[in-house]
């Protein structure tokens, strides 16, 4: 009986002992949040478009700043004075070196796209050095000025001249072309754009292409050409 006796205590005791470590076991616990970080969406912010009028400088390698460093071109130049001057346009660089003027006309179309307010037409220097025929030369600047006056800008000629050893006859035809084209479709025009710069040391870098202080007294010159109307 003793040994019942012992053997049922044994029993309860292991039975409480079993509830005590099984309700530790269970005890509800504090949940635990999982931290995860979720990317974070930002608003694309659109950039501003520039709603300043353009002025585009269209035409050859004179434009588009050969031999320069980038940000030294004549039309960088300009920007720089008209910006100084307070004045809210925006110049477009559209030279491409090595053009003559039938290039123009086939890229006519996307300076047309830009919707530019002015146009400064710089070409026929390839066409001359090169010995196109004059009325070809006319033609197409004809048709450039043309287009981009019913495209609704107003247009910059830049008069052009040759070296001496191209013959006075031929010469005097090339120059011949501006003023006549100035006179037709009653424009500006520069009577020759590397006026100071041409023969000038220290600003031209070949005979041709201006240095980056030519490119700088060029821009000067277009720039007395271009802000009367810049400022009606």
């Amino acid at each position: 009986m003793m040994a019942s006796a012992m053997n049922t205590l044994f029993k309860m005791t292991a039975f409480a002992l079993w509830l005590l470590f099984s309700a530790c076991g269970t005890a509800p616990r504090k949940p635990v949040s999982a931290t995860v970080e979720q990317p974070v969406q930002v608003a694309a912010v659109p950039e501003a478009k520039d709603a300043r009028p353009v002025i585009a400088a269209f035409g050859d390698s004179l434009s588009a700043g050969f031999g320069v460093e980038s940000g030294n071109s004549y039309p960088d130049y300009l920007q720089k004075l008209i910006d100084s001057k307070g004045l809210p346009y925006r110049v477009f660089n559209a030279g491409v070196s090595g053009d003559t003027t039938t290039d123009g006309v086939e890229r006519l179309d996307s300076v047309l796209a830009l919707h530019p307010a002015i146009v400064i037409l710089e070409f026929g220097g390839n066409d001359g050095l090169r010995g196109l025929a004059v009325e070809s030369t006319r033609q197409n600047l004809d048709r450039m000025i043309t287009e981009l006056q019913r495209g609704g800008a107003r247009v910059v000629l830049a008069g052009m001249t040759l070296p001496r050893n191209y013959g006075p006859d031929f010469i005097h035809s090339f120059e011949k072309i501006y003023v006549d084209l100035a006179k037709e479709h009653h424009l500006a025009r520069i009577p020759f754009l590397l006026r100071g710069v041409a023969g000038t040391k220290d600003m031209q870098q070949d005979g041709i292409h201006p240095t980056a202080a030519g490119n700088a007294r060029v821009a000067a010159l277009v720039m007395s050409y271009l802000e009367p109307m810049l400022r009606r």
